[in-house]
């Protein structure tokens, strides 16, 4: 099998084999019927030529590097990654980059655990192709780390890990979770983790990492950031529950719990379209025992209660409420 074979064309670029065989039947992403527009819906800043040569593909990677850097990653940008790495001859590069393609995906929540695990199976089990064992090697690298065995999975990076590479590289991101997750106390770990987090700004994955491994404010900054950028994903619940530990409470109380920016949005929206209804998932934060976010909420209410819909809402609620959520509620209305 010919390995430099190009499922999609894609700016001229295309998506590699390896990309290829990392996208196809995982559900919400078949390479082969998705249009080539949806991998990256907004154009990306860099210029492609077909005839690409060494330099000119690592001056592409460079660009790539520096827009991710700069907080930007849009989909399609890891199989563009892909492509180029393999063309150069990076074997294990593509497998990593076209594995951040789907892990982003997947921190959203718009792919399975047995979609990743499908994928990477592909690189491993397929027949021989040139580079298939430093592919393999990358693959069963990201299968350990994803499936949380991170003795394997240090062992296996540090093996693929060169000096040459980025020191904030998608690799480097892998094995320096690896260390948190194994709870290494060393101070340099965890502050060459806060370092590159400006190239990880968009990965949600990077902040739910960093919240189970730090404490305290950063803890909770990081869950936040996590939240916000996938409410819905896999990371979120937990790091909801992160919230609620770090702000003194059990962690049960977790799925009550929102971030700032999902309480601005929420008020926002009530605000917007008159529906203060739509405020009731802050009266239940607003009913736990008093915490960071319970003051956020009540102060954040208190500024509605001079309109006059929202000052009758609250009193509505109040005339139902108990304890806690009783006291704060007739704070707002007489605010």
């Amino acid at each position: 099998m010919k390995f430099f074979k190009f499922i999609l064309l894609f700016l001229l670029a295309g998506i590699s084999f390896l990309a290829g065989l990392l996208s196809v039947s995982c559900a919400g992403h078949e390479a082969n019927s998705m249009p080539a527009a949806n991998l990256a819906p907004n154009p990306l800043p860099i210029s492609f030529s077909s005839e690409s040569n060494s330099e000119k593909i690592n001056d592409l990677l460079d660009e790539i590097a520096e827009l991710e850097r700069s907080g930007v990653f849009r989909q399609g940008m890891g199989f563009i990654e892909a492509g180029l790495r393999e063309k150069n001859g990076d074997f294990s590069g593509a497998v990593f980059a076209a594995y951040k393609e789907l892990s982003y995906s997947y921190s959203q929540g718009e792919m399975s655990k047995e979609d990743i695990m499908s994928a990477l199976l592909r690189i491993v089990d397929s027949e021989d192709f040139f580079g298939k064992e430093s592919a393999s090697q990358a693959a069963l690298a990201i299968m350990a780390y994803f499936n949380e065995r991170w003795d394997e999975a240090e062992e296996k990076l540090a093996e693929i890990i060169t000096e040459l590479d980025e020191p904030d590289s998608f690799p480097h991101w892998m094995l320096l979770s690896c260390y948190l997750e194994k709870k290494t106390e060393d101070r340099k770990t965890l502050n060459l983790y806060k370092v590159i987090r400006a190239r990880y700004s968009q990965y949600p994955e990077y902040w739910y990492r960093g919240a189970r491994a730090f404490s305290g404010n950063i803890a909770m900054e990081y869950a936040e950031c996590c939240i916000n950028l996938a409410p819905s994903g896999p990371f979120a619940g937990e790091c909801r529950n992160l919230l609620a530990v770090h702000s003194g409470l059990k962690e049960e109380a977790g799925f009550l719990f929102k971030s700032k920016t999902e309480v601005e949005e929420i008020i926002f929206k009530a605000v917007s379209t008159s529906k203060p209804e739509l405020l009731e998932p802050l009266l239940l934060l607003m009913d736990l025992p008093e915490n960071p976010f319970t003051i956020y909420v009540l102060n954040s209410l208190k500024n509605l209660a001079s309109d006059p819909l929202f000052n009758d809402y609250f009193n509505s609620c109040a005339a139902s409420s108990k304890g806690r959520l009783l006291d704060r509620l007739l704070y707002i209305c007489r605010s």
